[in-house]
């Protein structure tokens, strides 16, 4: 397997027989007899004979056989900045760097979170409220609608945001706020107690 194939795993929420048996290190025909037999959750392919597993069945029936997961499990908590402001996506992505407990991407419109939170599928997203095209408060709402982003934690950053607009923030799925400017060693804290690092 390819260090490409091996990092798409991470992110591939469906998976063929044949992915299965080489994740679980087993012959895919030991997979085919799990499945047929209902020990290994999944679903055909209407109209062929085609079988495919969820990751949340082959996750289950790893566990369930002591096998190990760490081939679909990045080691390192995955972080989404969404800014549109330059200086603070440098800052955090440069203090994320130093710091390498983190893998961190950026995007700077709410269109694009909302593509990379797809793709990338954050533990964390750090999320400025008034983004170009959508504000904060959307992004919450759409985020905690999406059953396959369910856990994902969201810190809302702003400079202009009053009490009210706070609550109702939180109100929308966010999980903390901080206010512009704000002091990075607290956010690196909360990020931690949210990841549970």
């Amino acid at each position: 397997m390819t260090s490409a194939e091996h990092s798409d795993l991470r992110t591939k929420q469906i998976f063929t027989t044949g992915e299965a048996a080489e994740i679980c290190k087993l012959s895919q025909q030991t997979i085919i007899r799990c499945f047929d037999s209902g020990r290994l959750r999944g679903f055909r392919v209407p109209g062929s004979r085609f079988r495919r597993i969820p990751r949340e069945g082959l996750i289950r029936f790893m566990r369930e056989n002591d096998i190990p997961i760490d081939a679909l499990e990045n080691t390192k908590p995955r972080i989404l900045i969404v800014d549109d402001d330059e200086q603070i996506v440098d800052l955090l992505v440069d203090v994320f760097k130093r710091d390498q407990r983190f893998e961190v991407k950026t995007a700077t419109t709410g269109y694009d979170a909302g593509v990379l939170s797809e793709q990338f599928r954050p533990d964390l997203m750090i999320l400025d409220y008034m983004l170009p095209d959508i504000n904060g408060n959307v992004v919450c709402k759409t985020v905690r609608e999406n059953p396959n982003l369910s856990n994902m934690k969201i810190i809302i950053i702003s400079g202009v945001v009053n009490q009210e607009e706070i609550a109702s923030l939180l109100r929308a799925g966010a999980d903390e706020f901080f206010k512009k400017p704000f002091n990075i060693e607290k956010l690196l804290a909360r990020i931690t107690e949210l990841l549970h690092l």
